[in-house]
This record gives structure tokens, C-alpha cells and sequence, in this order.
């Protein structure tokens, strides 16, 4: 998202506070889909719950620093794996590049995802400094080898993707399997949504050494006092987003943005950092609350 531009109000664009949401989205919320272990499905396979993050500058850099940051994100998870998975989701945030240049905006999108990873559905409205920028309304299909993305806005337009591409659910799926499993790396491609709805991103996956859940944590917040999440294990996760679309002239491709959380057996996303290259922003999870959760009906076996 936030590559090095020549202009700061390039790095705000409505299309860049897009997908810096969606980021957080993706890892908030779609962390909460991923299974939990078999001990914990008797109490919901998923954990519908509403948290609230709150948004701070942690570090800047480069030649288009930001002098603050502030904001805060509100969602709402709710699904299962038979209905599918729907989130609502809403970011406000200002970035201060000093100077009296001020950026406020406002970010609203929800989606659902069915539980097979074969339907994607999402709806994001933005608007910047009191200014409403063009919609993004999309569905996206899997069918066979290919998937087929169906745009209403901010333009109608059809176009596939290739079948081997993961849905945002999917793939925090696959990153808890591959922690499971012991692997520390996990490359995929991954489509959310985000920019214009055509944007797809190659993605790396680092997973670190698992963290035990009786070991002290440094800083607090209300998902380790939850007493569901106090005796599970967790790890350390970055992923590093890549445009699908760009080359790099020599050496190692530079990632838009990374990300980095610390991701529980559950599913449950803490400790949230976002590296955007010239700024870094901390999420902290200042609430958090599970939701009531309804179990997939099962049929009854045949007497």
C-alpha cells in the first residue's frame, strides 16, 4: 500500500486508506474465522465476537514521514461455517504530515464469506476529508480453476483470477495449519477487495516459534484477560504483501506493506503492527467481547 511517494497526500489516497482497513480487517477479523482445536468446538466452532481497536503512529520514516497518527477501527463478527461468515466493519482515522496537512477518513465495508472458501462478497464505502470517493461493490465466484470477480462499482466489469488465489477467510486458515504443522513459511496469493476491486496480492507468511500460553505477556489487553484465551498458545506471524502485478527490475521485490500479530490457537489476532514502509502503525485491542454463537445443524443420523 504505502510505497515510497513523491507526494504524502499520494501515500492517503482514498484507494491506499482502503487497503490499509481491509489489512486490519483481514487479520482482525478473518483470524476469528480460522478452527479452533477439537477441545474447544463443544462451545462454537468460530468466535463471533466485536472488538475495538485503537490506532497509533509508531514509528516514521523516510523521505515521507508522518508526524502523527490516530484512530480507532469497530467490528462485528457473526456466521458459522454452515451459513458463511459476515463481518461489518468501520475505520476512522487522521494522519498529520505536519504542515496543517490533515487527513480524515472514514471507512465503512462489510463482506461475508461462504465456510468452503468458494464465495466472497464485499461492499466498501470511504470518504475522505468530507469527501465521498467511488464506492467498491464486488462478488467474487470459485468455480473449477478459475475464479470469476463480478464488479458493480465503483464500475461494472467481469474478470477471472487464477483458482490457485485465497479468499481473505482462507487464507488466515491456512496460516493456523501452517503454524499447526510447524512450518515457518507459507506463500499465497490473496484476493480481498481491496483498491479498486481488482487488486491481488502475493503474499509471505512468517511464522515464528510457538509462544506457550502460561508465558507472561509484556503488554496486556482485554483478549488476555479473556479467560477462554489465558492458557493457549500462540505465534508470531508477519505477512508481507506484494503487487501481483509488479516486477522487480533487480533483486528482491519490496513489499507495499507487512504486517505483524500475534495469532492464538483460536484464531483470536493481538498485538497488531502495520509497516508501511515510510510509517509504522500499532493496533492495540482496546475491547474486546464474544459473541453468543449458534452451532452448525447437523443431520441426524439414519436409525
Amino acid at each position: 500500500m504505502a510505497r515510497a511517494f513523491a507526494d504524502i497526500s499520494c501515500l492517503i489516497s482514498p484507494r491506499n486508506v482502503r487497503s490499509l482497513a481491509l489489512t486490519i480487517a483481514t487479520v482482525a477479523i478473518g483470524a476469528a474465522f480460522a478452527p479452533v482445536p477439537a477441545d474447544a468446538a463443544a462451545s462454537g466452532a468460530f468466535l463471533p465476537h466485536q472488538a475495538l481497536y485503537e490506532l497509533s503512529l509508531l514509528k516514521s520514516r523516510g523521505s515521507n514521514a508522518i508526524n502523527s497518527a490516530r484512530g480507532r477501527i469497530l467490528y462485528n463478527f457473526s456466521g458459522s461455517s454452515c451459513e458463511g461468515y459476515t463481518s461489518e466493519f468501520r475505520q476512522v482515522s487522521e494522519l498529520d504530515s505536519g504542515e496543517g496537512k490533515v487527513t480524515l477518513s472514514d471507512l465503512r465495508s462489510t463482506s461475508w464469506e461462504d465456510g468452503a472458501g468458494k464465495s466472497y462478497r464485499f461492499k466498501i464505502d470511504s470518504r475522505m476529508n468530507e469527501t465521498d470517493t467511488s464506492p467498491v461493490d464486488g462478488v467474487a465466484e470459485r468455480t473449477g480453476d478459475h475464479i470469476t470477480v463480478k464488479l458493480k462499482q465503483p464500475e461494472t466489469k467481469t474478470f477471472t483470477l487464477d483458482g490457485t488465489t485465497v479468499f481473505p477467510t482462507e487464507q488466515i486458515q491456512r496460516i493456523v495449519a501452517a503454524a499447526r504443522e510447524g512450518k515457518s513459511v507459507l506463500e499465497l496469493t490473496v484476493y480481498d477487495g481491496s483498491d479498486n476491486g481488482e487488486k491481488v496480492y502475493n503474499t509471505l507468511s512468517v511464522i515464528g516459534q510457538p509462544i506457550p500460553g502460561d508465558k507472561a505477556i509484556d503488554s496486556p489487553d482485554p483478549s488476555t484477560q479473556n479467560d477462554v484465551m489465558k492458557t493457549m498458545k500462540r505465534w508470531p506471524v508477519t505477512v508481507s504483501y506484494y503487487d501481483h502485478d509488479t516486477k522487480p527490475n533487480e533483486g528482491e521485490q519490496t513489499p507495499v506493506y507487512a504486517m505483524s500479530f500475534e495469532l492464538y490457537e483460536n484464531g483470536v489476532s493481538r498485538a497488531l503492527v502495520l509497516d508501511y514502509n515510510d510509517f509504522v502503525i500499532s493496533g492495540a485491542l482496546g475491547k474486546f467481547d464474544v459473541k453468543d454463537s449458534k452451532p452448525c445443524q447437523t443431520a441426524e443420523a439414519p436409525k
